[in-house]
């Protein structure tokens, strides 16, 4: 054998024997666990897509929005998964060191308001006095309640209740007159007639906004770029999987312990895909001056605010 021959074999078996490659850990924070748009991250692990982009994610489930806001804020997670867009713009506009990397959900009809079937309010404008839910503070729900109250003018009281579990006790308890909740929870008590919907977020001018976005730690966008630009190519990926193959609805009902068709249920009559498309954010001009009316921002953001906040890596 050659000598040039033995060392491309000495080579090869060289590569065979080497160990696989560390794979890159990034911490993401979470809201509302077990979501459809939510589960990108759980789903696309579960599946092997964010390990074949070289990536694991150490996975942190938090009640809303603001919760996730403030774990990146913070520096305890790299990441965060829905946070309300409003409220991203707000601590932006405040200095907090987070950046936009994709939209995360477009449009508000995921998100309802109910009542106990017994109750007697039967639309928004019966909530004069009453209790209305919203998760937490800066959340997609804050700001939707937010714009109930705004227009149309009601006089309800905005209550922070956390997750959908949480708040459906409080409801049921009568420590709260309107939940809310996004399927599939609730959908088997809808199915029950133990609760009935007054409101979906689609009744605000939210609707065909993107209402969530996923956010980063600046730290983390100029220290690991590179891991950064990967996730996000595993997260798009794991979107078209979520939409392609019932491999994906398998996964999400497997995780959660529920049907499998409660998952399609979700899918397909809440979720359209181009709801969790993550590279277009849609509706900035409207959102505007609705964050500033409702006083999440003192004034709109300027083009050179909005080009340093928004930062998502190219496909």
């Amino acid at each position: 054998m050659s000598l040039a021959r033995f060392g491309r074999l000495a080579a090869a078996l060289g590569l065979l024997a080497a160990p696989a490659l560390a794979q890159d850990k990034l911490k993401v924070a979470t809201g509302q666990r077990g979501n459809w748009d939510t589960s990108v991250g759980e789903i696309g692990q579960r599946a092997g897509i964010f390990k074949k982009h070289g990536i694991e994610l150490e996975i942190l489930y938090t009640q809303g929005g603001g919760e996730t806001q403030q774990a990146v804020i913070s520096g305890a997670v790299d990441i965060g998964i829905g946070a309300g867009t409003v409220g991203a713009m707000s601590v932006f506009s405040k200095g907090a060191p987070v950046r936009v990397i994709g939209a995360e959900t477009t449009g508000a009809g995921d998100l309802y308001w109910y009542v106990r079937t017994d109750s007697p309010i039967k639309t928004l404008a019966d909530t004069a006095g009453k209790t209305i839910a919203f998760s937490t503070k800066g959340s997609s729900t804050d700001g939707v309640v937010t714009a109930f109250i705004r227009e149309q003018k009601l006089t309800a009281k905005p209550t922070s209740t956390g997750s959908p579990p949480s708040t459906l006790t409080q409801v049921m308890s009568g420590q709260v007159d309107v939940g809310w909740a996004a399927p599939p929870f609730g959908l088997q008590q809808l199915d029950k007639k133990e609760i009935r919907i007054i409101a979906t977020g689609n009744d605000t001018n939210f609707k065909g906004q993107t209402v969530r976005v996923n956010i980063a730690h600046v730290d983390a966008l100029k220290n690991r770029k590179a891991v950064i630009d990967r996730y996000m190519k595993a997260y798009r990926e794991t979107v078209d999987f979520m939409y392609a193959d019932d491999k994906a609805l398998e996964i999400h009902s497997g995780w959660l312990g529920i049907p499998m068709d409660l998952s399609r249920r979700t899918r397909d009559g809440f979720f359209p895909k181009a709801s969790i498309d993550p590279d277009k954010i849609i509706g900035l001009d409207l959102v505007m001056p609705d964050a500033v009316e409702m006083k999440f921002i003192s004034a709109p953001l300027t083009k050179a605010q909005i080009d340093e906040l928004i930062q998502i890596p190219a496909r």
